[in-house]
């Protein structure tokens, strides 16, 4: 017999994609001129509004209506980590937009100073590239062996999730993620954003 200690959680679920939400964010990356020279910068294989724009949600009321939803799911998945919440909140930190050209790549990464870290998917065309989690401990592995190719995902070293049109994911943000390299054609097309208790 054993237990499972210090568990990893990935929260997933689906919204509908909102009509017209994908042509309002390739909408504002061609407006954004800042968040495209920080891109083209950073060699980030596409554009994000991650530096440049911080006011979606009152940007555009698309942003709005979708921020809502994903909050009442952040709330959900604190419950489910057993947050102790003291009376206090899931508070938006930030929501910021990814299009993902062919060939980009996003370099593994945590996200500091935030407590709950996702991803909504809105387009995504075949070959996008999968969203990578890294085990927190593998730093710590000196000495482990290779995990079997059919380990179940507990106790993999990585898991790739393949993203879907409507798919949202949630995590705690110490958990190192990082997007594989897209082969596709056409640009994918997402929000980021990070939810710090309030």
């Amino acid at each position: 017999m054993s237990d499972a200690l210090f568990v990893t959680r990935l929260y997933r679920a689906r919204l509908s994609v909102p009509a017209g939400l994908a042509e309002t964010c390739l909408g504002i990356a061609a407006e954004d001129t800042a968040g495209r020279r920080w891109s083209r910068d950073h060699g980030y294989g596409g554009y994000t509004s991650y530096a440049s724009l911080n006011d979606l949600p009152r940007r555009a009321s698309i942003f709005e209506e979708l921020e809502k939803k994903i909050a009442a799911h952040v709330a959900a998945f604190a419950r489910e980590l057993q947050f102790d919440m003291a009376g206090r909140k899931c508070e938006l930190d930030s929501l910021w937009i990814n299009v993902m050209n062919r060939g980009a790549i996003h370099v593994p990464h945590i996200h500091p100073h935030s407590a709950i870290s996702g991803t909504y998917y809105v387009t995504v065309p075949p070959g996008s590239g999968a969203i990578r989690f890294e085990d927190p401990r593998l730093s710590m592995m000196m000495a482990a062996p290779p995990r079997k190719k059919n380990a179940r995902p507990e106790n993999r070293v990585f898991v790739d999730v393949t993203p879907r049109p409507g798919m949202l994911l949630l995590w705690e943000s110490w958990l190192r993620h990082g997007v594989e390299v897209s082969g596709a054609k056409a640009p994918r097309i997402s929000a980021s954003f990070n939810y710090r208790i309030g």
